[in-house]
């Protein structure tokens, strides 16, 4: 029997991969063979959603804050996606996959940056969906650069303070262009959303699941979105109004 399809597709999908060292403390293993064994969670989740015609995944790769791991884990990781990058490369551009990436790319180890430009490079053409790997990000860095960003604007006369309004701010964040995630998906059982796209999420739909990112799979991705079909979305308005508008 096939699946059902959910009655309203997110545009934008965004993801905390959490679960990976808790993973594999219950194999008795290090943390890296957890993270070692997310990348199938994450192959198949970029494939489930290119399938069920999500235009944007945002994945949380790696925050500002995970600098502060041990160097083994923060090296194991790094030498993973650069690995990983350079392995799936083929099957994005296979599959019309674009990717990009977010965050402060000055932290970046300079092989990763590299391998990472040339993904982005060489996918720019994918039209099926945009991959975004957020790396060495936080949100209250991201506000802080946008701030920083339009405060040097305001100085060199190319916009005035009297006129700073929200859209403004948008166009000054590291996700300019891209539109705000509809669903945040968390793994690994945590309600909180870890510093992660702070303005962004402001009225997305928050999904947890106790599943931890390693298990996760296209079943769980799929009924994370039947979930979302049926969540109604007012941003302020009431029920009523939002029945009058359809």
């Amino acid at each position: 029997m096939p699946e059902k399809v959910p009655e309203k597709i997110p545009t934008h999908v965004a993801v905390i991969m959490d679960g990976n060292g808790r993973w594999a403390k219950r194999r008795m293993q290090n943390r890296i063979f957890g993270h070692r064994n997310a990348i199938t969670a994450v192959r198949d989740i970029v494939e489930c959603a290119a399938e069920t015609g999500v235009q944007y995944l945002t994945l949380y790769t790696f925050s500002e804050e995970n600098w502060q791991r041990p160097a083994m884990e923060v090296n194991g990781l790094m030498g993973l996606l650069a690995d990983a990058i350079r392995n799936e490369t083929p099957t994005l551009l296979k599959n019309g996959i674009r990717l990009q990436y977010i965050g402060c790319r000055d932290m970046l180890p300079a092989d990763v940056h590299a391998k990472l430009q040339e993904c982005v490079d060489r996918t720019a053409a994918g039209r099926t969906m945009t991959l975004i790997l957020a790396l060495s990000y936080s949100g209250k860095w991201d506000i802080t650069e946008a701030f920083k960003r339009y405060a040097a604007d305001v100085v060199q006369g190319k916009c005035r303070l009297s006129e700073c309004n929200a859209g403004m701010i948008d166009n000054y964040l590291v996700t300019a262009g891209i539109p705000v995630p509809d669903l945040l998906i968390r793994t690994g059982g945590e309600q909180r959303i870890s510093n992660f796209m702070l303005w962004q999420l402001a009225y997305t739909e928050l999904y947890f699941t106790d599943i931890l990112w390693p298990d996760f799979r296209k079943p769980h991705f799929r009924e994370a979105l039947q979930e979302y079909s049926h969540r109604e979305r007012r941003y302020g308005k009431t029920g009523e109004q939002i029945k009058q508008q359809l």
